[in-house]
């Protein structure tokens, strides 16, 4: 329990060293690869232990929000990535490399982003909305983006795709509706620290089993590897910076939580749509994108606090 409560109060430097650890450590990569659904349902159960459903339900009284965050995470995005990515194909950009990054920014933000949200003291109410409902769109929005923009035909099985989603969302809201059934609100409060230890175990546990292959790829191909891992940060970085002044009249808490949502995409998702007839640079360079969205939490969380706590000044200045 200590041990748990530990890595929660140090949760983005573990978050950090998981995916390093996935990188050179390759037997423990494979040993995790099994455990790859099971850890993209558990930290989005522990969150919704933690949030207030009404709060999450509320937002229906505010769908003019929602469309927007919904229009830039599964529209805009993509464009700004596809546009931004024309004139490196013109310097060198790997082809299969820019398909990646489109297809990277078409996708719903990651499940595990609510408890990171969480973790770093951002909006996990307003993430968990844009998540859920960015990750039912996305089967809809993404193939036709991903047409339009890069000609790339995702052949997707709708109802199958829809049907996996349903279960790994449903099945999160299920075991977390029964768990606040039989545990006290005030204990499940109480253990915020115990539940942010048990959602890092469980991201780097995903973090090491999508490494699995990587490894042995990236000393085969160094330059790829290196050029994929810099793209990576680079647009993640690009996603979240750019929504952040999209959605800076909301407030900076806001503001800051769409931008983690836009940078930290869904791409295992994708690798599900594909059924395996991916591009292996493709492959790869997914599995390579998790390190910034890994990284980043723990290189940014000072900034967060700084952004977050400039905010709460200012608010109080205002009142007064």
């Amino acid at each position: 329990m200590r041990a748990l409560s530990f890595i929660g109060r140090h949760a983005t430097k573990f978050m950090a060293g998981g995916v390093v650890l996935g990188l050179v450590a390759p037997p423990l990569a494979a040993f995790a690869q099994p455990l790859l659904v099971p850890t993209l349902l558990i930290p989005l159960t522990l969150a919704l232990l933690r949030l207030d459903w009404r709060a999450i339900l509320a937002y229906r009284h505010r769908a003019w929000l929602v469309a927007a965050l919904l229009a830039w995470l599964l529209v805009a995005s993509p464009v700004l990535v596809w546009l931004t990515t024309l004139p490196l194909v013109a310097w060198g950009l790997p082809a299969p490399l820019q398909l990646a990054l489109v297809l990277m920014a078409a996708s719903s933000p990651i499940v595990s982003s609510v408890p990171v949200a969480l973790i770093l003291g951002l909006d996990a109410t307003f993430a968990i909305v844009g998540v859920l409902l960015a990750t039912a769109l996305v089967p809809l929005i993404l193939p036709p983006m991903a047409l339009a923009l890069i000609g790339f035909q995702l052949d997707l099985s709708l109802p199958e795709f829809m049907g996996r989603l349903g279960l790994l969302v449903g099945g999160a809201f299920v075991a977390a509706a029964f768990i606040r059934r039989i545990v006290p609100a005030t204990r499940l409060a109480a253990a915020h620290e115990l539940l942010d230890g048990l959602t890092v175990i469980n991201l780097v546990i995903f973090a090491l089993a999508i490494m699995d292959g990587v490894t042995a790829f990236a000393l085969a191909r160094p330059g790829y590897a290196a050029v994929a891992t810099l793209a990576a940060f680079a647009f993640n970085l690009l996603l979240q910076a750019t929504a952040y002044f999209v959605f800076r009249r909301l407030g900076r808490r806001a503001a800051l939580t769409a931008g983690l949502l836009s940078g930290n995409c869904n791409m295992g998702l994708i690798l599900v749509a594909l059924q395996g007839r991916a591009d292996f640079h493709v492959t790869v360079f997914f599995a390579l994108a998790q390190i910034p969205m890994y990284v980043l939490p723990a290189l940014l969380e000072s900034t967060y606090r700084r952004v977050l706590s400039t905010s709460e000044g200012e608010r109080h200045i205002t009142v007064k």
